[in-house]
């Protein structure tokens, strides 16, 4: 089953504390593009984190959130009790002045709060560990819906190429005639005596180039193969953009070739078939 890269998955808990959320995002990318977005004191995990995420979501913009809010009493910025009182004394020696208005100017200087660097816990660090996972599965079912509702859309279009391929072999003898015909008519019409069997030989090598057969089987294959690789266990979406190209080879070389005005009109519902499919497909993994 295909998966769409565009995804989003959302996890919180509550630790004794503090409440930690993560939150990831996804869109479509050639390859993956990881942004991370974290607290400093989690910072010697984001390695961890990035191979993580990318053995999970492999392709796509991806932005990484660990948001933390501090639930209770835990700080880990102190007053620097002795250095404020120095500035407080060098502050009296300069002016007079209310106390309180002292230890407002003292606590501004440079050193007077101090902000201890947090160690990670380890059994914290698995609870969000877990968390991390939570989101990551959420994000893997929202990309697994999302492609569901792309491999309906593909279907269905190339059930209409199919469609409109089956109509373009039904007319293909009459075209067949109708150049023979126009190509009698217009030797006639010059009134000039030719060799009818040289005549004969031109005719066939002129219809021969507007044979058809080979792209209509190579098309059909193509639409066979591109439904088939839709039901494969792995979502490829860089397998499917190829056969589409192989499809769109087909198309256009049929249009090339078939001129007849009726045959052209399909080929043209065919190629915008194919642009919607080859549009959507920049989403699938």
């Amino acid at each position: 089953m295909i998966q769409s890269m565009t995804g989003y998955g959302k996890s919180v808990i509550q630790l004794p504390t503090k409440k930690i959320s993560i939150e990831i995002k996804s869109l479509n990318s050639k390859n993956l593009d990881l942004n991370t977005r974290m607290p400093s004191m989690y910072r010697e995990k984001e390695l961890a984190i990035r191979k993580l995420i990318a053995s999970k979501l492999v392709r796509g913009k991806v932005d990484f959130s660990l948001y933390m809010e501090i639930t209770g009493e835990e700080t880990s910025t102190q007053l620097n009790k002795t250095v404020v009182k120095q500035y407080i004394k060098q502050l009296k020696e300069v002016v007079d002045g209310d106390d309180t208005e002292m230890l407002k100017m003292a606590i501004r200087m440079p050193d007077a709060l101090t902000t201890e660097r947090d160690e990670i816990d380890e059994d914290e660090w698995n609870e969000i560990s877990a968390v991390i996972d939570s989101s990551l599965e959420k994000i893997q079912q929202y990309r697994l819906d999302e492609g569901q509702t792309l491999e309906d859309d593909f279907v269905g279009r190339v059930q209409t190429i199919s469609t409109l391929l089956d109509e373009v072999i039904a007319m293909d003898p009459n075209r067949i005639d109708g150049v023979r015909e126009r190509l009698t008519k217009g030797i006639a019409d010059i009134k000039e005596k030719v060799d009818e069997n040289r005549f004969e030989q031109e005719l066939v090598y002129y219809i021969e180039k507007f044979d058809i057969t080979e792209e209509k089987v190579r098309l059909k294959n193509h639409l066979e193969y591109f439904q088939k690789a839709l039901k494969s266990d792995d979502s490829n979406g860089k397998k499917l953009g190829f056969i589409s190209q192989e499809m769109g080879r087909e198309i256009n070389t049929i249009g090339s070739k078939s001129n007849y005005a009726p045959m052209q009109k399909l080929v043209v519902q065919m190629k915008d078939e194919l642009e919607k499919i080859k549009e959507q497909l920049l989403n699938v993994l």
